[in-house]
């Protein structure tokens, strides 16, 4: 795990916060400032790539500019990219790289709750050896985590009421014309509007074709 901005260097509880954030939105900021009443730190973690998704139209390097810019100033928060994508291994990552923390928390939604539960797993990363390495701190998303009676101690739950607000439909606004600010933390605006303006994006897909 390498840091972009700030640092945990202090901190003995720490929560991961991953993501693609294309781009970073007020969904990603409210569960980070949620988060912070159970911990001391919150990291938000872009991962090299991820075991699902893939990204292309703005960089790595631009989305950790914009995570950098919501997070300024703001001791209990900082930005680090992963190597891996697996939430165990960016727990395992945070661990090598600050030892005397206590076992992490990754923070996410309802929907990537269940798929960390229900995926196929190696030995070596099975769901069995993920509740010893970090605990799962899953936020309602259209509808709250209802956790099996087998993986008690391993999720919390929080309460979160950011349905409405996602990276894809930040893009999706922006990309017809129709407003998109109220979606988005202030600080960023003006990169997010560069970052993914129509002309932009279809300038740099002509330059692949």
């Amino acid at each position: 795990m390498e840091f972009f901005a700030g640092s945990i260097e202090w901190a003995r509880r720490v929560a991961l916060l991953p993501g693609s954030f294309h781009p970073p939105t007020k969904a990603h900021e409210g569960l980070a400032n949620a988060a912070l009443d159970r911990v001391d730190a919150v990291v938000f973690v872009l991962p090299r790539a991820f075991p699902h998704k893939a990204y292309d139209e703005v960089s790595l390097a631009d989305r950790l500019h914009m995570l950098a810019g919501l997070t300024a100033g703001e001791r209990r928060l900082a930005v680090a990219t992963s190597d891996g994508g697996l939430f165990i291994e960016m727990a395992r990552e945070v661990r090598r790289c600050v030892t005397h923390i206590e076992t992490p928390l990754v923070l996410c939604g309802r929907d990537a709750a269940e798929r960390i539960v229900s995926w196929r797993y190696d030995a070596d990363t099975s769901i069995e050896r993920q509740r010893a390495e970090y605990r799962l701190l899953a936020a309602s998303r259209d509808g709250a985590f209802q956790p099996p009676d087998s993986l008690a101690g391993f999720v919390e739950t929080i309460e979160a009421n950011w349905d409405e607000v996602s990276s894809t439909a930040v893009r999706q606004a922006i990309a017809c014309g129709a407003e998109w600010r109220h979606l988005v933390p202030a600080r960023i605006h003006a990169e997010v509007e560069r970052l993914y303006s129509r002309s932009r994006l279809d300038s740099k897909k002509a330059r692949s074709l």
